[in-house]
């Protein structure tokens, strides 16, 4: 029991809100990730203020629908482009949407409530069924691994597990780090027993502190990628009046000062069909003077249509193209789109009905004088499945985005953090180009070595850095992690079903 057990179960579950959005200040852009360490250690008392499973299990969706809440405030940011269309969606999006993801949370709480015969099997049970939500987030109904704990890591060394463990795997050492001492406390423990449950969190530091000793040097390719920002306005990107405004915008980044070895337009950059672009694409490759250009389109195969990426050689020609295949439910398709159109409900970037289709999945594009990069546009470097789930060891990633869809506060700087992610996940190098910001050359360590701003126009020549060796974490993936845990929930289970041991009496 702990002192919030004399409080009703609408004070907590207040309490576990507020807590959870303080908990949401360690994502970007305000990275403070003390605010989530202090969220946290106040988990274990809500936790085991919970007279039952079911208060247990409101308790923990009140904390997640608090953190995801204030961590998913850009998602109203697309709904208020086209008000009159979409702008009664807003607040029903945020709600469903943080609501709906709060219950992993509410489901591992529940799990953890089992009555263990002390409090502190309890604990341990709660970080493991905690860590499992988390991964099942990211999987579950296409996932949507957005605002993962390991996101508050970003800006700090702790970001450089990432490639020995991966997101989930920090995620659960976070976890780990923090609730076994915020038990601890809240059940009044100290001296020898509160250390004993710090160990955890020491171990944490220490593995931050290994990582960076052996941090490895990055060297570079000699190769310059010219990052092309045209900051084209959702509200004016599809307008006929502003096609040719941004369209000669990006030509003309294209073609200034010295020519690059490679340059990067961002998603959807060009406002025509690829199929009808033909001479827009001749007027690239003049601009660009020889060097590959990679550029965001749309294209039709008979009914169905595509995101793509398309590299426009020296002569003109879109060769490779690469269609997106992780596709935004409610943004790029509809389930049932043609069904709900006719009740005003469609995506925002799928042109009518069920939107767009998905590609055949991960792949590699072939990029001359660059080497093999992984394709990702906009949504799809979320998902560090989808990147471990490319053939092959490539040279780079290369994410083309168009953040203005996520406004001008949280969105776009979380989106970059997961960018960053990924880099060090691979340990691979990324060119980020995006058509509002933040456009930016990553390292494979995560850094950023070269960033244009948020809505800024304009074009930035930076260095292609050289991959790294290949990461564990790049090799194994998550099943490791996955198997592990389940292993050990398997084995709870099993304890939790033994009989009590007889009385000697």
């Amino acid at each position: 029991m702990t002192f919030l057990s004399g409080w009703r179960l609408w004070q907590r579950m207040l309490l576990a809100a507020a807590l959870g959005v303080i908990g949401a200040l360690g994502l970007a852009p305000t990275s403070i990730w003390v605010a989530t360490v202090s969220a946290l250690l106040a988990v274990p008392a809500l936790f085991q203020a919970a007279r039952s499973r079911t208060e247990a299990a409101l308790t923990g969706w009140a904390f997640a629908t608090g953190y995801f809440g204030y961590a998913l405030l850009w998602i109203v940011e697309p709904f208020l482009i086209d008000v009159a269309r979409h702008g009664w969606m807003a607040p029903f999006a945020l709600i469903f949407m943080a609501g709906g993801l709060a219950l992993f949370w509410a489901a591992a709480f529940a799990l953890a409530a089992m009555p263990w015969r002390t409090a502190q099997r309890r604990t341990w049970l709660l970080i493991l069924s905690l860590g499992i939500a988390e991964f099942a987030r990211g999987y579950v109904l296409t996932g949507f691994p957005w605002a993962g704990l390991a996101q508050v890591w970003v800006e700090t060394d702790a970001l450089l597990l990432l490639a020995w463990i991966g997101p989930n795997g920090l995620a659960l050492l976070t976890l780990l780090a923090v609730l076994p001492p915020g038990s601890a406390l809240a059940r009044g423990m100290g001296g020898f027993a509160l250390l004993l449950r710090c160990v955890p969190a020491v171990a944490f530091g220490l593995a931050i502190l290994a990582v960076d000793a052996i941090r490895p040097q990055v060297e570079s390719t000699g190769k310059r990628v010219r990052l092309v920002q045209p900051n084209a306005p959702q509200h004016q990107k599809w307008d006929p009046d502003w096609y040719p405004v941004f369209l000669e915008r990006q030509l003309q980044f294209t073609a200034e000062g010295a020519r690059p070895d490679l340059v990067v337009w961002p998603e959807s950059a060009l406002p025509y069909w690829l199929d009808g672009a033909g001479p827009v694409l001749e007027e690239i490759a003049t601009a660009a003077r020889g060097a590959p250009v990679v550029v965001g389109v749309n294209r039709a195969e008979g009914a169905r249509i595509f995101n793509s990426l398309a590299v426009v050689t020296p002569e003109g020609v879109a060769d490779p193209v690469y269609d997106k295949f992780h596709l935004v439910p409610f943004g790029e398709y509809v389930p049932f789109g043609d069904i709900l159109e006719f009740f005003g409900i469609s995506g925002f970037a799928a042109r009518s009905g069920q939107g767009f289709s998905p590609g055949p999945g991960p792949s590699v594009i072939k990029i001359p004088g660059i080497g093999a990069a992984v394709p990702l546009i906009c949504y799809e470097a979320v998902f560090p499945q989808d990147v471990n789930a490319v053939p092959g060891r490539p040279d780079l990633l290369l994410q083309a985005t168009n953040d203005a869809w996520f406004g001008t506060w949280s969105g776009p700087y979380q989106h970059l953090a997961q960018a960053r992610m990924r880099a060090v996940e691979q340990g691979l190098p990324m060119v980020r180009v995006a058509n509002t910001g933040v456009s930016a050359m990553i390292d494979p360590l995560g850094r950023i070595t070269a960033a244009l701003p948020l809505n800024k126009a304009g074009y930035l020549d930076a260095e292609l850095p050289l991959p790294l060796n290949a990461t564990v974490y790049g090799q194994t993936g998550d099943l490791p992690l996955l198997m592990a845990m389940l292993i050990l929930l398997l084995g709870a289970a099993r304890i939790q079903a033994r009989p009590e041991p007889a009385n000697s009496d």
